[in-house]
C-alpha cells in the first residue's frame, strides 16, 4: 500500500473511530437504571435546562464522570497491553496475564486492609483525599512496578515467550496469594470494600478523582507517543534495535515506568479490569493491517476506549436496575480475540515471529 493510500486509510479508520467513540459516549449517559432521552441528555450538555431536574444530577454528577473514566482506562489499559506485547514480544502479554494488575491490586490491599486501624477502610480513602488517592495512587503504580519489573529481569535469562508467560501467571498467583493472606487478617468491612473494589466499576470515580487520573494517564499516553519510534525498533529484535542506535536499557525502563503508571491508575480507582489490555492491540493490528506503532498507537487507543464504553454500556442492562461486574462483560468481550489468536497461530507468527 502507498503512502497515500496508507494516510487516506489512517484518515478514515481514525474518522469512524471518533464518530462512534462520541456515538457511544452519548449512549453511556442516556442509559442506565433511569432512561434519559438522547436529546435531553445533549440538551444537559450544552447547559440548557432539561425536563427534570433530576436528569441533569445523574448526568453531570455520575453519568459524565464515569463515560470519562471509560474512555480514560479503556485507552490507558490498551496502550500499556501494546507495550507489553512489544517488550516481551508475546502476543498474549498484558496488565493481567503477567501480573501488573495483581501487583497494583496487592498495593491496594495494603492500603485498604491494611491501612488506618482506627478507621474503616471507605473513611480511610474517601477522607483524606486528595492525600487518600494519592496514597492509593502510588501503592497501585509501585506494585505494578515492582512485578513487571521482576518479570523483565527473568526475562533476559528465559528466551522462550510461553516460559514467560508462566512465570507471570505464577507471579500473579503469589502475589494474589500474599493478598489472601492479608484478606485473611482484616475486618469484614475491610474485605468487603477490597472485594467490590476487585469486580471493577467506572462508578467508583468521582470529579475529584478525576482530578488525579486525568493527569496520570495523560502524562502515560503522551510518554507513549514519545518513545512510538524506538517501539518500531524493537519489535524487531533488540540486536536490530541496537544497531539502529536505540538504547535499548532506558527504552526498557522507560516501558516499565509508563506500563506501570497508566495499569497502576486505572487499577487503583476502576478496580483489576481485565482483557482490555490483552484484546484491543490485536484488534488493532487486524484493523490497520500493520505493527508500525506511529500508526498503531493512536488506534489502539481510541479502540480501547471504544472498548471500555461498549463494556460500562452493556454492564448497565439497559431498562433493568441490575449492575453486572465490569470484569464480566469484559472477559466476555476479550476472551474471544484471545481464543481466536491462539487458533489461529499465522497471525502470531506474522507480528511477533512465535
Amino acid at each position: 500500500m502507498s503512502t497515500v493510500n496508507k494516510k487516506t486509510s489512517d484518515v478514515g479508520i481514525l474518522s469512524s473511530l471518533i464518530l462512534s467513540l462520541i456515538a457511544l459516549f452519548l449512549v453511556d449517559l442516556a442509559t442506565g437504571s433511569v432512561a434519559i432521552p438522547l436529546g435531553q441528555v445533549l440538551h444537559i450538555l450544552a447547559g440548557a435546562s432539561s425536563e427534570k431536574a433530576s436528569w441533569e444530577k445523574i448526568v453531570w454528577l455520575f453519568r459524565l464522570p464515569k463515560a470519562i473514566t471509560a474512555v480514560l482506562a479503556g485507552a490507558g489499559l490498551a496502550v500499556s497491553g501494546l507495550l507489553m506485547q512489544n517488550l516481551f514480544r508475546n502476543p498474549l502479554a498484558g496488565p493481567s496475564v503477567l501480573g501488573v494488575n495483581a501487583g497494583a491490586g496487592l498495593g491496594v490491599a495494603l492500603v485498604v486492609l491494611w491501612g488506618n486501624p482506627s478507621a474503616s477502610s471507605q473513611r480511610f480513602i474517601e477522607g483524606l483525599w486528595p492525600s487518600g488517592r494519592v496514597i492509593l495512587l502510588t501503592a497501585a503504580g509501585l506494585g505494578a512496578a515492582a512485578v513487571l519489573g521482576l518479570i523483565l529481569m527473568l526475562a533476559r535469562k528465559v528466551s522462550d515467550v510461553m516460559t514467560l508467560l508462566i512465570i507471570g501467571i505464577l507471579c500473579g498467583f503469589v502475589v494474589n496469594a500474599a493478598v489472601s493472606v492479608l484478606i485473611h487478617f482484616s475486618t469484614a468491612e475491610r474485605i468487603q470494600a477490597y472485594m467490590s473494589w476487585t469486580f471493577g466499576t467506572f462508578a467508583a470515580v468521582t470529579w475529584d478523582d478525576l482530578l488525579l487520573l486525568v493527569p496520570a494517564i495523560l502524562t502515560g499516553l503522551v510518554g507513549c507517543l514519545l518513545i512510538r519510534k524506538p517501539l518500531n525498533g524493537l519489535l524487531l529484535g533488540e540486536t536490530y534495535a541496537r544497531s539502529m542506535g536505540v538504547p535499548i536499557n532506558p527504552l526498557r525502563l522507560t516501558i516499565i515506568a509508563l506500563t506501570a503508571l497508566l495499569a497502576g491508575s486505572i487499577t487503583a480507582f476502576c478496580g483489576p479490569v481485565a482483557f482490555i489490555g490483552m484484546a484491543v492491540p490485536h484488534m488493532s493490528r487486524m484493523l490497520l493491517g500493520s505493527a508500525d506503532h506511529r500508526r498503531l498507537l493512536p488506534v489502539t487507543a481510541l479502540l480501547g476506549a471504544l472498548t471500555a464504553l461498549c463494556a460500562d454500556v452493556l454492564t448497565q442492562l439497559p431498562g433493568s436496575q441490575t449492575v453486572l461486574p465490569l470484569n464480566a462483560v469484559t472477559a466476555l468481550l476479550g476472551a474471544p480475540v484471545i481464543v481466536w489468536l491462539i487458533v489461529s497461530r499465522k497471525s502470531l507468527t506474522k507480528t511477533f515471529g512465535a
